[in-house]
This record gives C-alpha cells, structure tokens and sequence, in this order.
C-alpha cells in the first residue's frame, strides 16, 4: 500500500513537471490596449497581431493605426533607415513575419529607402516568454533592438522594444495586448 501510495505522488509529481515545462502558446489575436501601453514614437491608434506557432517557429501578422506625430516631433526615418514600413528597426511596421524559436540566427535583408540592409533575427522561445534580437548591417554601421515578449497570468501579452533613438539614446516601448 505504501509503496502504492509513493509510486502514485512520483506519478503526480512527474506529470505536473511535464505540464509545466511545456512552451506557452502565444497564437491567437490580440489587440493593443492603448491605455495600458507605452509607446515611443509616433502614437499609434490602434494594432492588431495574428500570431500562429508550431514548436519551432512563430508567425506574426501586424496591422496598426497611427495617429499623427505630435506638434514639432522629428519627421521621417531615424538615422540608419528603417523605422516605418514593413522590415523597419524594430520590424514594428505592418505585414507578416516569421520567427524560429531555437536561438539560432536567421539572416534576412531588409528594404528600406536607402536601400538594402542586412538583419541577424535570433528568437529564443523560454517557458512564457519569447526574446528576439534583431542586428541591423546600416551603411553607418550596426544598429541592435531587442524585443521581449511576455504571457501574463492575467492573460495578456506584453512587448518590451528597445532600440536607438537619434539622440544616441534608447527608447523604451511597452505594448499590452489582450486576446480577443
């Protein structure tokens, strides 16, 4: 009985490890709660993710709303390119992208007014959380932003972008998604 009973708890024990080491899903729609958000940059009125995962990779499809830039804000991409459109330095414009979640660096080209630019894209996928590096080949030399994505108890999704701004600087945004 008792060796019944210690065998049972091991059991127990070893399921709820196994549940727990499993990868979080981030598929679904999600849609920005501007409120509860932190954007650097032009302000954006509305956006909407379309993500889709399998163990090794997650697609993301972007559409945003932005309003206009506030009275005096620096018009135009920041040095180095990019910025605005799909495959700009954050990847932060409208359209389709795909990551692998192994950690390993996936190069890419990216293109921008000024032409194209290389991209070094690691996506590490951890427990509940996703961080993606991007490196960014400028013809004024490398520019790094980093995204850190984050699955709430609460149920909603968090992105945390930082990358240069034109004064030499980071700028910091923080998107709260909820799931629709």
């Amino acid at each position: 009985m008792k060796k019944n009973l210690i065998l049972a708890a091991v059991a127990v024990f070893a399921f709820a490890m196994a549940a727990s080491a499993q990868e979080a899903s981030f598929a679904g729609s999600w849609t920005l709660d501007v409120a509860k958000s932190k954007i650097a940059g032009p302000p954006i009125e509305s956006q909407t993710l379309v993500i889709t995962q399998t163990a090794t990779e997650i697609k993301v499809e972007q559409t945003t709303k932005r309003g206009a830039p506030p009275a005096g804000a620096p018009q135009g991409p920041p040095p180095g390119g990019g910025g605005g459109g799909r495959g700009g330095m954050m990847g932060g414009g409208d359209g389709t992208t795909t990551y692998s979640l192994d950690g390993k660096a996936v190069k890419s080209q990216m293109q921008t007014p000024r032409g194209s630019m290389d991209v070094l894209t690691t996506a590490k996928l951890d427990g509940s959380k996703i961080e993606i590096t991007r490196v960014i080949s400028t013809p004024m030399g490398e520019i790094s932003t980093t995204e850190k994505w984050t699955l709430g108890t609460d149920g909603t999704l968090t992105i945390e972008s930082q990358r240069p701004n034109r004064d030499g600087g980071t700028d910091t945004t923080t998107r709260v998604f909820t799931k629709k």
